[in-house]
């Protein structure tokens, strides 16, 4: 099998999670990590026996295919923009950018020099994920008719080591987990159309109970509570809420309603769960998943491995930086609507990802 080489700017939390991945795929050759922190790379590199070279090296490296860009979401395009002027194709942590515009030149950016950008999240291509789509596809729903997304918690101040981001511009709900529910939505679905939405900010300070900055008090800068209704271009409409503000709920994270039956996918920031189905008349079942990338596994390297396995076999990848800047238009658009209290309409187009049917470790798949 051809590797691709792959090269990884940013060494904070989510890093641990690729790298542990990106063993179950045999396409990726990690060839060096880097950080502005030099030893933030030192000590992952050290701990997963890799080479930490300094950030300016990593984008001159020949060796390098694809810059993996797991910074703070305020840098994705800023680190992109510099890959892409390197010749590198990119991937990058979710979301794709903090401003819609900011997405386009990156995607415009890559398209003039024919590299590709691809960005998480990849959940929706878990084994759970691509058994619900398969449902909907089959038309046992029926006709779609819509659905509800909520994500829900009192703040990630609560164990996160470095919270202040996620309540700083470019962070909030929406843009931290919005993108897990979205793109799972448009898998199911395909784009959307229209955006109506509402943000509220409850509190302008946090205070940080995490171990390694307890009592520190942050401050809020970003709606916190963010609810509305997306239409899509096939009819459905799913109402979301995406909050830091709510204690608790008894909520499911994804239902989607059919004509012919209701369907509950599992919580979209993970590959697998368990499906439940309820067909008109009868009774809730539960589903069994017979898709790849099931169970209780984290395959946080998975939109990688896909697009380096579309470069090597010059097919689309499925985790595409048009998939994301869909999804960042949309979600942007919820704060465009509470702020003018207009129904937004949605410009990008992009195309429903292919379905994932099989392993792609050998690389079979196309």
């Amino acid at each position: 099998m051809d590797k691709v080489g792959i090269g990884i700017i940013g060494l904070g939390n989510i890093s641990a999670a690729y790298l542990k991945a990106s063993k179950d795929f045999p396409i990726l050759d990690i060839r060096a990590v880097a950080d502005m922190n030099p030893a933030a790379a030192k000590a992952r590199a050290d701990e997963f026996a890799l080479k930490a070279v300094a950030l300016d090296d990593i984008f001159t490296d020949p060796s390098i295919d694809i810059i993996l860009n797991l910074t703070i979401p305020n840098a994705h395009v800023d680190v992109g923009l510099r890959a892409i002027a390197a010749g590198k194709h990119v991937y990058s942590e979710k979301p794709l950018g903090v401003v819609f515009s900011e997405g386009q030149k990156l995607l415009a950016a890559a398209k003039a020099k024919g590299l590709r950008v691809g960005s998480a999240p990849d959940t929706f291509l878990g084994g759970a994920h691509q058994t619900s789509r398969r449902i909907v596809d089959e038309g046992t729903l029926g006709q779609p008719v819509g659905g509800t997304a909520y994500f829900m918690c009192p703040g990630h101040e609560r164990w996160h080591p470095n919270p202040a981001f996620y309540y700083e511009a470019g962070g909030g709900p929406m843009l931290d987990m919005g993108p897990y529910y979205i793109t799972d939505l448009v898998n199911l679905f395909g784009p959307v159309a229209k955006v109506s939405g509402f943000g509220t900010m409850v509190r302008p300070t946090r205070t940080i109970t995490s171990k390694e900055r307890n009592g520190e008090v942050i401050p809020v800068h970003v709606p916190t509570h963010v609810s509305g209704t997306l239409v899509f271009q096939n009819g459905a409409v799913v109402q979301v809420t995406m909050s830091f503000d709510v204690a608790a709920h008894k909520h499911v994270p994804l239902e989607i309603y059919g004509t012919e039956g209701t369907l509950i996918v599992p919580d979209p920031n993970h590959f697998g769960g368990q499906i439940q189905l309820l067909k008109k008349g009868g009774e809730w079942a539960d589903i069994e998943t017979d898709m790849p990338y099931a169970g209780e596994g984290n395959y946080r390297s998975i939109g990688l491995a896909d697009m380096a396995h579309a470069i090597v076999s010059n097919r689309p990848h499925r985790a595409s930086g048009d998939l994301a800047l869909h999804v960042l238009e949309v979600m942007e658009a919820f704060e465009t609507s509470s702020q003018s209290g207009r129904v937004i309409d949605i410009t990008t187009p992009v195309t429903r990802p292919a379905p994932l049917s099989e392993s792609l470790v050998d690389g079979r798949l196309g």
